[in-house]
C-alpha cells in the first residue's frame, strides 16, 4: 500500500488524534524533533543533527517524591502515547539498543518501559545519506527498519506503507481511507542507498579490542579529546545517567538527568579515587562500551553508524578510526 504526498498533513492529523506526534521540522534550517502543532511543515530532506533518545530517556526527569518525616514515597511517571514520525533506520536501531539496556537483563527500567509502552514509531527510509554516515558499515540499511512499527519509503509522488507490528496495523486501520495501491514511481530509496563513508566493523571487533586494552594507541586517539560531552549528548544510545535530589524541608524530589562518561567526575568515587583518571582512560571506555561491551552482553553492537558524533566533535575525533586501527592491526600512527 502507498500513502500520497499530498495527503500526509491529513494522515498526520488523524495520528494527532490518538496521540501526541512528534516529527521533524526545521530549526534554522537543520531538522530538529518536535511536537507537532498541527500546522508545522514536517522536514524530511535529512536526518535530524540530534536523535529522539530523550523521547524514552528524557535529559532530566522526576523519579519521585518522598517525605522524610511520614516515609511516604509516590512515583512520578509519564503514560502519554507518542507517535515519532520521520525517524530513520538508524534511530529506530539505537531505540532497540536502549531497550536491551533498560529491559533486559533481569532489570526493568519502569519509567523507560512506561514510555516504550506508549510509544509507536514510523521510519522513513533513507534516499540519501550524510557524509558521516556509515551505518550499513554496522549491519544496518538505510532503506529499511524492520523495529519500527512502519516503514516508509520514498517512491516519489508517495510512500509505501509497510507495517512491522500490531501497532504498525492499527495505524494502517487509521489510514485506510487514505492508502492505494502502489503506484508511484521507485526512487532512489528503493533499496540502492548506500552509505559513501565506511568503517571496518569486522565480527572480531570486540574480541580484538579488549585485547588492545593496555595499547599505546589510546593515548594518540585520545590527545585531542576536550572532555566536552558532546558525543555523549547527540548519541542516539549513550544512557549514563545521575541522580540528584531536591529538598524543602522533609519533603523531597528525586530526579535523574544524563551525564557522561567523558567528564572528569563521571567515575570518582567517593573517597576520591577515580579508575579513569584521565581522558585516555575515559575515551578508551566510550570506545569499548560502544564496539565491545555490550556487544559481548547483548549480542548487538551499541554504535548505529549514525556519524552523529564524527560530524559534530569539535575536536574532529573518529571513532572509525579506531575501528580501523583495531580491524587493520596497525599502530594508531601507522
Amino acid at each position: 500500500m502507498e500513502l500520497k504526498k499530498d495527503k500526509l498533513t491529513e494522515a498526520l492529523l488523524l495520528l494527532r488524534g490518538a496521540s501526541n506526534v512528534i516529527l521533524p521540522v526545521s530549526n534554522d534550517g537543520a531538522p530538529v524533533f518536535k511536537l507537532w502543532d498541527g500546522v508545522a511543515e514536517p522536514c524530511l530532506s535529512a536526518n535530524t543533527s540530534l536523535p529522539p533518545k530523550d523521547l524514552l530517556f528524557p535529559r532530566s526527569e522526576k523519579m519521585y517524591d518522598y517525605n522524610v518525616k511520614t516515609g511516604n514515597i509516590s512515583e512520578i511517571s509519564s503514560n502519554k502515547k507518542q507517535t515519532v514520525f520521520g525517524i530513520r533506520p538508524c534511530d529506530v536501531r539505537s531505540i532497540e539498543n536502549l531497550d536491551h539496556a533498560f529491559l533486559e537483563s533481569g532489570y526493568t527500567d519502569s519509567y523507560y518501559k512506561t514510555r516504550r509502552d506508549g510509544l509507536t514509531t514510523i521510519a522513513l527510509a533513507c534516499t540519501e545519506t550524510a557524509r558521516t554516515c556509515f551505518c550499513d558499515s554496522m549491519g544496518l540499511s538505510p532503506n529499511d527498519a524492520p523495529g519500527a512499527d512502519i516503514v516508509l519509503n520514498d517512491r516519489g509522488d508517495a510512500y509505501t506503507v509497510k507495517s512491522n507490528t500490531e501497532k504498525g496495523e492499527e495505524i494502517t486501520r487509521l489510514w485506510k481511507s487514505l492508502l492505494s495501491k502502489e503506484t508511484g514511481k521507485a526512487s532512489k530509496a528503493s533499496g540502492s542507498v548506500v552509505c559513501d563513508f565506511k568503517a571496518r566493523a569486522d565480527k572480531d571487533l570486540p574480541e580484538k579490542l579488549v585485547a588492545r586494552f593496555d595499547d599505546p594507541m589510546w593515548d594518540k586517539l585520545s590527545k585531542a579529546c576536550l572532555g566536552c560531552g558532546c558525543c555523549s549528548f547527540i548519541c542516539p544510545t549513550c544512557y549514563c545517567f545521575d541522580i540528584g535530589r531536591e529538598n524543602h524541608g522533609a519533603s523531597g524530589t528525586a530526579f535523574r538527568c544524563w551525564d557522561s562518561c567523558m567528564f572528569s567526575d563521571y567515575s570518582r568515587m567517593a573517597g576520591g579515587h577515580d579508575p579513569r583518571p584521565s581522558k585516555k582512560e575515559r575515551l578508551r571506555n566510550r570506545y569499548l562500551h560502544k564496539l565491545a561491551y555490550f556487544n559481548l552482553r547483548y549480542g548487538v553492537t551499541l554504535c548505529v553508524g549514525c556519524g552523529r558524533c564524527v560530524d559534530k566533535c569539535p575536536a574532529n575525533l573518529d571513532v572509525t578510526r579506531a575501528m580501523d586501527i583495531i580491524s587493520e592491526g596497525v599502530r594508531a600512527d601507522g
